[in-house]
């Protein structure tokens, strides 16, 4: 591709291919943290030995063969949400964890509180677990921030996309590896039934950081804190050049000189954040926060938090091999969208998967409440249920996994790509960590309110009125999923194929709308940051 007069436009450059995807798609094993957690916690609470540790002793309110404990709907709400408030205020720090401390060792120490988190979850009594949960949450919601924006700004443009993608890749490792080990405890009659699950997440951890040890710093955040020289040897270790060469040199020039014209109208506060200048950076800004908001309101969570109770209140037998399945449907599909997203393009992605999603969704709630009930007949003046339409059951089962698959190829990988790279770099840590914080805050509170949404009223002392919707709740993803569609189209800008300082060129020169057609113009013509510098148009705002 020409690079033009001025600068090579190729992001991190061509000759640093191999070593660049090594680098950034093995930070993206911390989306295994992310993962993991989410896909064990709905196992765990349906372990007989977690239930009578923690649970409510009930014997006429268990759901649990031969166990009489059960967990009221406002401790199940607690203990999967809390992991969210905790990832909502580790995603706020983000931005002075990245500015301060760096994207790299931001991640290592990430990880650290991450694994006091895992620790205090180890424990029997519920308020240590409760808070070991908090913890932890903290640690994932740092490294759901550091480790897209790490990619981004170490990734080759062309392949950005994929890499960046990858973290998405690792989540769905994650959720399918604990949904195997929990599958392997389950029948264990002792605490190692959900203590062995939980003990795994030290190593995720531990090779997280470890490998941390071994990579360069992000060249961008050495340039935005004035280390040159620093900047200039992590960037030659990126393309495997020298630090001297011209192709150095040019990358180099392109990132400060994208940088000074971003800080010509803005020093990068949280209040030029959301200031509509000449760069956007309202419309990027809140363009990030909502795109991470309605990935949550694809109801994608419910699958993963509440899956497999789900699946036994609709009468599935062995749930857990249908979570199973659902897991290796989500990771095989993610292996094809990051493959996708660099070739058919980020905007295309989500508004395709937005459709597909919103008519499984709507399909899985017409067929729950038409002919996928569970029956009550009276026999001998005594109510018994009756066996669910094993069809319906399949129906379900086929459709929630194409709804996962097309989230696993659209909205699941993308949305973290395209917050990884919309945002200019003197804003990029704030703006990133609002964005991410509202992915958990949105995950936390529809974790929260799900079990009151769906799960049927209970009654005695510890007797809570929920809305008891059941599989009607689909109806409420089925609506968000359109809603994914709408915004996707008007405040989503195409960006396949550019550096992150081309796209804070689109911003300033292109409209949403008008943004895939100004795209080919730029990669046509070549145009950078380093070349509109040369034509005088940056000329006076250096």
């Amino acid at each position: 591709m020409p690079g033009g007069p001025g600068g090579s436009g190729t992001g991190v450059a061509t000759g640093s291919l191999f070593w660049a995807i090594i680098m950034s798609a093995f930070a993206a094993f911390g989306g295994i943290l992310f993962g993991y957690d989410t896909g064990t916690i709905g196992g765990i609470m349906a372990m007989p030995d977690w239930l009578t540790t923690f649970g409510v002793y009930d014997p006429s309110a268990s759901t649990t063969p031969g166990v009489n404990y059960y967990l009221p709907t406002a401790n199940k709400s607690l203990v999967v949400s809390i992991l969210s408030a905790g990832t909502f205020f580790g995603a706020l720090l983000a931005f002075p964890m990245a500015d301060i401390v760096g994207r790299k060792w931001g991640i290592i120490a990430s990880c650290c509180v991450f694994c006091l988190g895992v620790g205090l979850q180890l424990d029997t009594h519920w308020a240590t677990f409760v808070v070991g949960r908090v913890i932890a949450g903290f640690g994932v919601g740092l490294v759901s921030c550091l480790i897209p924006m790490y990619q981004s700004e170490c990734a080759p443009k062309s392949l950005r996309g994929m890499i960046v993608g990858l973290y998405q890749l690792a989540i769905s490792i994650g959720a399918l590896l604990a949904a195997i080990v929990l599958n392997a405890t389950k029948n264990e009659p002792s605490h190692l039934a959900w203590r062995t699950p939980i003990s795994v997440q030290f190593a995720w951890a531990g090779i997280l950081s470890g490998g941390l040890l071994l990579l360069p710093e992000s060249p961008r955040f050495l340039v935005h804190k004035g280390r040159e020289d620093e900047a200039r040897r992590s960037l030659a270790r990126l393309m495997t050049m020298p630090p001297e060469s011209p192709e150095v040199d040019l990358e180099l020039d392109e990132i400060a000189t994208a940088l000074a014209a971003d800080r010509a109208i803005g020093q990068g506060s949280y209040i030029d954040c959301f200031r509509n200048n000449e760069s956007k950076n309202g419309l990027r800004t809140w363009t990030g926060i909502w795109l991470q908001g309605w990935q949550q309101l694809t109801g994608i969570n419910f699958i993963f938090y509440y899956g497999t109770t789900f699946f036994q209140s609709a009468g599935i037998s062995n749930a857990f091999i249908i979570t199973i399945i659902a897991d290796v449907v989500g990771t095989a599909m993610t292996i094809v969208g990051v493959q996708l997203i660099d070739r058919m393009g980020r905007r295309r992605l989500l508004l395709i998967g937005a459709i597909g999603m919103c008519v499984c969704e709507f399909i899985i709630a017409i067929v729950g409440v038409t002919v996928g009930q569970t029956k009550t007949a009276t026999i001998n003046g005594v109510a018994s249920s009756v066996a669910v339409n094993l069809t319906a059951q399949r129906v379900l089962i086929a459709f929630v996994c194409i709804y996962i698959a097309f989230y696993a190829i659209s909205w699941g990988p993308v949305v973290w790509v395209i917050t990884g790279e919309i945002f200019p770099l003197n804003i990029r840590a704030k703006a990133m960590s609002l964005s991410v914080a509202s992915n958990w805050l949105w995950n936390f509170g529809i974790g929260y309110a799900t079990p009151y949404l769906v799960d049927p009223t209970t009654t005695g002392v510890n007797g809570v009125t929920t809305a008891h919707l059941g599989v009607k709740v689909f109806f409420i993803w089925g609506s968000t999923c359109l809603g994914c569609f709408f915004f996707t189209y008007f405040f989503v800008p195409e960006v396949k194929g550019l550096s992150l300082e081309q796209i804070d060129l689109l911003y300033r020169e292109s409209s949403i709308l008008n943004s895939n057609n100004y795209r080919r113009q730029m990669l046509e013509e070549g145009e950078t940051y380093v070349q509109k510098k040369k034509d005088g148009v940056y000329e006076d705002k250096e």
